[in-house]
């Protein structure tokens, strides 16, 4: 009899603990009665340089099963209509629960008068009890209703702010100094979109700026950021990029999902946009780099609403991102169940023949090159199937993950052909 967990059993042929029996897979090996430690199943070990390491082999088979049943590019649909249709209600389902239906309304906080332009606060409501501050900018200079842009904020590892990476206030907390150069070379977009003459609305997406978390151990801090020294930010920010799958958890069991309530909340600001009277209704475009480029995909194929979209930063087929682009992305990104029915072009494909114009960086480290390709030449298909090849644009740039002065003039130019003629 054994003496108990890990020790010897007086069996010659026993093998300490820790070394490793190799033998190939299939082969039967005899094992002594009373063996302190129960042998494994082997398993190879060839490849382990994935994110999920020896489980790849088994996602990746996983993946094998499914061929994007429901994408346009198949033989399912009659019509681009009835893809859209049906794609639209797999991807809402995808989402989760919606939130309760609710009249978007806004209550304007603040109005400030800025020269060319004005900056209202604005604190939307969403959902019966869920309320997201925004910022609306709008050019004073009018002939007639305004085109109107919905300009999605990114993630890049910031929780402390949210809508504030998109706008220039003229003096910024010192942390948005950082970001706008990082990420936007110095030039955040909403305010120069509004320069250009268009109305523009951002939103905290859920977990950021005014709507990240704060813990009880950090209640001496307080509340408001223009406080906060360039430490007290990445400590308090810290806190916030663990607490991420806390949030994932906490909605599910509310019956819901991080990149449903996010999504919903994009659409609610259209919702909001189609009540202000200074908007032209008919010509609403979206525009966001990274986690932003996750939104715009999204928003821009569930809402036809949305009459030019442009995705930045993300996008690539999702195949080849399961090996080593996993640990790169936030958990907003992953959309459960969706990928037994489409791909990430196919997606945002719901809007065809819609325009949409893709910015891609050929040095972006947070996907495959390949994928990045292969995602263009899906989307170029989906759009010459639905009989407007010339409503969609892929474009690469030789960069790294940012949206630059450069490719944001083009994203620019291209939005004013499509929404202001």
């Amino acid at each position: 009899m054994g003496t108990g967990l890990g020790m010897a059993t007086g069996q010659a042929d026993a093998q300490p603990i820790g070394q490793t029996v190799s033998r190939p897979i299939g082969q039967t090996v005899s094992q002594p009665i009373g063996q302190a430690v129960p042998l494994d199943t082997p398993r190879s070990l060839d490849n382990l340089a994935a994110d999920t390491g020896t489980l790849f082999a088994d996602a990746q088979a996983l993946g094998k099963r499914s061929h994007f049943p429901a994408s346009f590019l198949g033989t399912r649909w009659r019509d681009v209509d009835e893809y859209r249709r049906e794609g639209r209600k797999l991807l809402l389902e995808a989402l989760g629960t919606p939130a309760p239906a609710v009249e978007v309304r806004g209550e304007v906080v603040t109005l400030q008068d800025l020269g060319s332009f004005t900056r209202e606060k604005i604190l939307i409501r969403t959902a019966p009890d869920l309320v997201a501050p925004a910022y609306l900018h709008l050019p004073k200079q009018r002939n007639g209703r305004l085109p109107a842009i919905v300009d999605l904020h990114s993630h890049g590892g910031m929780f402390l702010f949210g809508k504030e990476k998109v706008i220039d206030f003229g003096t910024n907390h010192p942390a948005m100094v950082r970001y706008h150069m990082d990420n936007y070379e110095g030039r955040p977009t909403a305010t120069e979109l509004v320069q250009r003459g268009y109305a523009v609305i951002t939103i905290d997406a859920f977990g950021f700026g005014e709507r990240r978390i704060l813990l009880e151990e950090d209640r001496a801090a307080g509340w408001e950021r223009a406080a906060y020294s360039l430490e007290d930010v990445e400590r308090l920010n810290r806190k916030c990029r663990a607490k991420e799958s806390t949030i994932v958890k906490t909605l599910a069991y509310s019956g819901h999902t991080l990149p449903g309530v996010i999504a919903w909340d994009d659409m609610r600001t259209v919702d909001y946009l189609l009540t202000r009277p200074e908007i032209d209704p008919t010509r609403i475009g979206c525009v966001g780099v990274s986690m932003g480029g996750w939104r715009s995909l999204v928003l821009a194929g569930l809402d036809s609403r949305v009459r030019a979209a442009v995705v930045v930063g993300f996008m690539s087929t999702a195949r080849p991102m399961m090996q080593r682009h996993m640990d790169t992305h936030s958990f907003v990104h992953f959309i459960p169940g969706i990928h037994a029915h489409l791909d990430l072009p196919d997606i945002v494909g719901l809007r065809a023949p819609l325009p949409l114009l893709v910015q891609q960086c050929r040095q972006d480290g947070l996907f495959p090159l390949a994928g990045m390709e292969e995602s263009l030449e899906k989307l170029s298909a989906i759009y010459r199937k639905a009989g407007q090849p010339e409503a969609f644009q892929g474009r690469f740039y030789d960069q790294k993950h940012i949206f630059n002065v450069e490719m944001q003039n083009d994203a620019f130019g291209w939005l004013d052909r499509h929404l202001r003629g």
